[in-house]
């Protein structure tokens, strides 16, 4: 994004007072809080109820942000910043997003709905993203504000994108529709979420479907009411094509018809008849809800024409969404499931069907807040969730809000507090021991606290690994490549620190052609965890050579004696046309073969039955600097040169590859037949232009163990190398450079991030422990603190250590527990 600022003046119907000079802005914010927030970044000052932006702007004026989109300009910042005034913020804001979709023109699939939204945006993400690359809905951003935001991460890499739109009203859905503008529609399960806001559940499906005013297909489960509305819709808004795509349990006259579904331990197997043939699809779930998301993403499958054994074998793969419930070890021996998001009627009984199949100890603990959205009056809605709570067999109780107090006497075994904090005044006298608890609170109530104080305390620190985020990077550069060209992604070092298997496994989720490892050890590794794709190693040891062929293996061959030796152990075990990769020196003067060793590799090659030469690679050295850019033109001539001699002596036609992460970014003419993707998959790229279209993969976290506050004159850490000038308030982090954080980070040189805000490194870091000033930032122990994520970068990490991303990545050590999340 690059947007000349000046040009939404009538955009946003807004008077412009500020510079007259032409500014570009690149990135939009609406949280001050944001360490993104720059010069080039516009601001809107959203104001509301229970916030009001405007408050702030002095502050990220000092912070360096200049463009501003306001109601009113504050005294105290006339004449210091540049602002677009307009009447109201939000509808600025919508109105920026509806100009900047109309800007891309590749299809949007729309999902609304009362419950599955986010499930079904995130699996048909999954399903969808080996063959396009993708953009989505954050999380569960489908309001008024969090529509906007998503489609302006909207960028030109992406061919496919999947929004959801969530109403709780009258009136909402016109404002999504236009900033969405969805060709393909997908209308979820309807329920009584936000029934509050419609006078009727018809009066909310109309609602929705306005969404899909301009879609040329609409994907919905079969139902006398949805059908009514539907068909009252096409009439309102006829639209020549259009497509009417449904499913159904009880009705075979529609497109997809379930002819039978089978429960099978925790998954169900499905029939399902569509165009007069009758196919089976495993669904690796048993609740209703999931089945039912999943069956909404097969329609999408079909609507794409996909094969349906393609369909079979990634559907079998689809996994639990954790944003909303998640599994949890407890203190005392409890589990948790963690669904401290939302609180209404129908996601409370989802929730206490997963408390049942997931529930490791006999006895259950509810903990529940005033519940929301739920379309009852509150003595019909607490009868039924009383009800609920006894058929599912709840041993105890406990109440938060003032609602569900009011209610006490409906619930058996249960004890009631106000609020959240009266809750956790008194928990030490409840005794949580060996039970399931189910956590389930409205966002308002916090419940994330009471999450952290019953979560058992292990793992302390740990590397959460982003495997959307690989996905993502994976795409982009794969959308860089010419038809038919082919991708090795480098997995070496651990998957550069990453973890290897885990993602070699994502790789063979999306049809990369080639996994290449620097050694053998590393590739037995993969093989032994069950990777199916051909995996080169790089540095083969002579000693390793029947490792190799043991577990099919392909070796680069740089030199004569390793070819020699790789020759003698292959004949005497018969082998024949057994796969190798030669390796030829074009100027990195590191491995491979010389313009001067070619004529004897060649005749050693010839006529030669025992190996097929799989494929000719050469390494640039500097294709990350466009100083050198001549050196790199100089090197593609030679392998060019060299390839071609060994080609035609030989009469061989294999793939040639010798582009590396920045050389297919900055060298698209020399992607021969395949290229070899390395940093640029775990989100680091050398170009600033082009980081911004990565997303990061690995976040290292670590909780703060303890805080003490010193005096001034006081000093901490080894050799007393700081000296606190005033009275510190000092966090102590649990990891040190036996975890990989190198020394020349500490003491201010580099900095953590605790609550969204820098907190920079005081003293020696440790072994096993560094500290850091938290003087300014409200927090306690056991609060999360990111150590490399999103800030700091990597990359700004290796601009001060003078070192690389690649160093600081594959440093971090393997008593890191890596968590993998989707």
């Amino acid at each position: 994004m690059s947007i000349n600022l000046k040009s939404l003046v009538s955009v946003l119907n807004a008077e412009w007072i500020g510079s007259p000079a032409d500014i570009f802005i690149d990135h939009i914010s609406i949280d001050s809080r944001s360490l993104q927030n720059g010069s080039q970044t516009l601001f809107f000052a959203l104001s509301g109820v229970n916030h009001d932006a405007h408050l702030y702007i002095a502050e990220l004026i000092e912070k360096g942000v200049q463009n501003f989109v306001v109601e009113q300009i504050p005294e105290n910042v006339t004449g210091k910043a540049n602002f677009l005034l307009v009447k109201n913020s939000l509808s600025a804001l919508q109105n920026f997003a509806a100009y900047y979709r109309a800007g891309f023109h590749f299809p949007i699939i729309g999902l609304t709905g009362s419950n599955g939204k986010t499930i079904v945006k995130e699996w048909l993400n999954f399903l969808l993203s080996p063959d396009y690359n993708i953009i989505r809905s954050p999380k569960s951003y489908n309001s008024q504000v969090g529509v906007p935001l998503s489609v302006i991460a909207i960028n030109e890499m992406h061919n496919l994108g999947i929004f959801e739109a969530g109403i709780s009203t009258v009136n909402e859905m016109v404002n999504l529709e236009r900033i969405i503008k969805p060709n393909i529609g997908v209308l979820t399960s309807i329920g009584s979420a936000h029934d509050e806001g419609f006078e009727n559940l018809k009066q909310k499906i109309n609602e929705k479907l306005l969404l899909f005013k301009d879609s040329s297909v609409i994907i919905y489960q079969n139902n006398d009411l949805v059908d009514e509305c539907l068909s009252e819709f096409c009439s309102q808004y006829f639209l020549d094509g259009r497509t009417l795509f449904s499913w159904s349990f009880t009705n075979d006259s529609a497109d997809v018809f379930i002819v039978e579904k089978e429960a099978k331990n925790d998954s169900t197997l499905i029939k399902y008849q569509y165009k007069g043939e009758v196919f089976s699809l495993e669904i690796p779930f048993s609740d209703s809800a999931s089945i039912e998301n999943a069956i909404s993403c097969l329609l999408v499958l079909l609507y794409f024409e996909y094969d349906f054994a393609l369909i079979q074998n990634r559907i079998k793969m689809l996994y639990p969404v954790k944003m909303r419930l998640e599994v949890k070890n407890g203190i005392n021996g409890c589990s948790i499931i963690d669904d401290s998001y939302s609180s209404d009627f129908q996601s409370l009984k989802i929730a206490l069907d997963f408390l049942e199949s997931q529930k490791k100890n006999a006895s259950k603990t509810v903990i529940l807040s005033d519940i929301f959205q739920s379309g009852f009056s509150n003595e019909e809605l607490y009868s039924k969730v009383a009800q609920l709570i006894s058929d599912n067999k709840i041993h105890r109780v406990i109440g938060i809000g003032p609602t569900i107090s009011s209610f006490k006497d409906k619930f058996a075994n249960s004890t009631v507090f106000q609020n959240t904090a009266d809750f956790i005044h008194e928990i030490e006298r409840f005794d949580f021991n060996n039970e399931t608890i189910l956590i389930k609170g409205a966002r308002s109530f916090q419940f994330e606290e009471i999450v952290s104080l019953l979560e058992e305390k292990t793992h302390e620190t740990v590397l959460e690994i982003n495997l959307d985020a690989i996905s993502h990077n994976f795409n982009y550069f794969k959308s860089k490549l010419g038809q038919n060209v082919k991708m090795m992604v480098m997995v070496k070092a651990f998957g550069y620190g990453n973890g290897g298997l885990e993602i070699a496994k994502l790789l063979e989720h999306h049809k990369v052609d080639y996994l290449g490892v620097a050694f053998a050890d590393e590739g037995i590794s993969l093989k032994n965890g069950g990777i199916k794709l051909p995996i080169m190693v790089l540095n083969p040891e002579s000693t390793s050579f029947p490792s190799i062929i043991q577990y099919n293996l392909e070796p680069e061959i740089y030199s004569i004696k390793g070819l020699n030796a790789f020759l003698k152990i292959a004949r005497e075990k018969n082998l024949k046309d057994y796969p190798i990769h030669i390796k030829l020196d074009t100027g990195m003067h590191r491995l491979g073969f010389e313009n001067n060793t070619i004529d004897e590799l060649i005749q050693t090659l010839k006529g030669n039955s025992t190996v097929r030469v799989q494929s000719i690679l050469s390494h640039l050295a500097t294709s990350d600097d466009s100083n050198y850019f001549d050196f790199v033109n100089q090197q593609i001539s030679l392998f060019e040169e060299l390839s071609l001699k060994l080609m035609s002596e030989l009469n061989i036609n294999p793939i040639r590859h010798i582009l590396n992460t920045s050389g297919i970014s900055n060298f698209p003419n020399a992607q021969y037949n395949m290229v070899r993707l390395g940093i640029g998959l775990y989100g680091v790229s050398n170009d600033s232009a082009e980081q911004k279209y990565l997303e990061n993969v690995g976040t290292l976290k670590s909780i703060i163990s303890q805080v003490r506050t010193i005096p001034a004159g006081d000093s901490v850490g080894y050799g007393r190398r700081f000296m606190a000038q005033k009275e510190t308030k000092i966090a102590t982090i649990p990891i040190g450079y036996a975890d990989g954080i190198s020394r020349l980070w500490g003491n201010q040189a580099g900095f953590v991030t605790i609550k969204n805000q820098k907190a920079f490194i005081v003293g020696s870091v440790c072994m096993d422990m560094l500290m850091a000033d938290v003087t300014h930032i409200d927090c306690k122990e056991g609060d999360s603190v990111v150590i490399f994520g999103e800030s700091p970068t990597v990359i700004e990490m290796a601009e001060v250590l003078r070192t690389i991303p690649y160093e600081i990545m594959t440093s971090i050590s393997q008593r890191v527990k890596r968590v993998f999340f989707r």
